[in-house]
């Protein structure tokens, strides 16, 4: 890990790393803020993952999290979108290449090289972050639009490591959206059997969660009809899955809405990892 920059902030440190990615085959950059509690002793990590165009800057400094999560005693994880760099693949979309990973492991040409990040959600950089930084082995995982499709399908498949999460507007059914079609029949084929993986609702429905779910949606969100909160609101009640699907009157889908319920979703973690 290499440091790229640091800052004082509410107590704690904000500071930013790049490190060699075997999964991603280049060069990663992430955040992390470590809360004032880390200086004594190791803290439970909070993941963010970012949406579609975004990279580890955008919920680092614009969400607000990090004075929750001071006052909390968790430390916040914010990992790139994609690989990046001049030999990685790309599209001229705005939601196909750098910027839009869809946190899968790609299988087909030119994708499956560089994007893994799957694997390296999961595997490569907990593992990194484990070994250098003052962490416990206790993980909750969150995020936002495409980012909120990650964290509850990586949570999902994963409940022995992950034991909390939840989302802001996620892609919650992705193989049944334009959010999610065109994507993973670019980086995984056309045999939809292969997407189901990365779908949130089917993987609920085949796995089941045993914790909570806690999913905050803007009512006003311009991208509804992508998101799909529907089908997420009609499974946990069919599976009487225990969680919360809010639907909030007024907010979209900016940052000015994740930053707006924040503040829950940093103790609805610190709640349950503190239980863990």
């Amino acid at each position: 890990m290499d440091l790229v920059s640091q800052s004082r902030c509410h107590g704690g440190v904000q500071s930013v790393w790049r490190h060699s990615s075997a999964a991603c085959g280049g060069e990663m950059t992430f955040g992390v803020f470590l809360p004032p509690q880390a200086a004594q002793r190791p803290v439970p990590a909070l993941w963010y993952l970012s949406g579609l165009t975004c990279t580890h800057e955008n919920a680092m400094t614009k969400a607000g999290l990090q004075a929750h999560a001071a006052r909390q005693g968790l430390a916040l994880i914010f990992p790139d979108t994609s690989p990046r760099g001049a030999g990685v693949a790309d599209d001229a979309a705005y939601d196909l290449g750098q910027g839009a990973g869809f946190y899968l492991n790609a299988t087909r040409e030119p994708w499956r090289q560089h994007y893994r990040m799957y694997d390296y959600i999961v595997e490569e950089l907990r593992a990194l972050v484990e070994a250098e930084l003052p962490l416990s082995r206790v993980h909750g995982i969150t995020g936002h639009s495409m980012g909120g499709h990650g964290a509850l399908t990586i949570a999902f498949r994963n409940a022995a490591i992950y034991r909390s999460v939840s989302a802001f507007a996620p892609i919650v059914n992705p193989t049944r959206s334009d959010w999610g079609r065109k994507q993973m029949s670019a980086y995984l084929g056309d045999d939809e059997a292969d997407w189901a993986a990365y779908d949130a609702c089917l993987v609920l429905a085949e796995q089941g969660w045993a914790g909570e779910v806690l999913i905050d949606q803007g009512a006003d969100d311009q991208f509804l009809p992508l998101l799909r909160p529907e089908a997420m609101a009609k499974l946990l009640a069919e599976r009487r899955q225990p969680g919360m699907l809010r639907l909030q009157a007024g907010y979209d889908h900016s940052y000015f809405f994740v930053a707006s319920f924040g503040e829950d979703h940093v103790r609805w973690h610190a709640e349950r990892l503190a239980a863990a």
